[in-house]
């Protein structure tokens, strides 16, 4: 069996914690922050877990980090 390949772009976005669950960084903080208030820029500065339902969209593309 040949190895499969690893989506980079996806491993470089996504980290997997030791107990398999997904973490992401949240949208919106790259720019256009002057309108958005102190408040809602701190809650963007947070790591989020992906849901579960969209965790299969994951297995395929990163093989050996189950």
């Amino acid at each position: 069996m040949y190895k499969l390949k690893t989506n980079q772009s996806i491993s470089k976005r996504f980290k997997v914690t030791s107990r398999g669950k997904i973490l992401r960084h949240k949208a919106c903080k790259s720019h256009l922050l002057q309108k958005k208030s102190s408040k809602r820029k701190s809650k963007l500065r947070k790591v989020s877990i992906v849901n579960f339902r969209d965790k299969g969209n994951f297995i395929n593309n990163l093989p050996y980090f189950n």
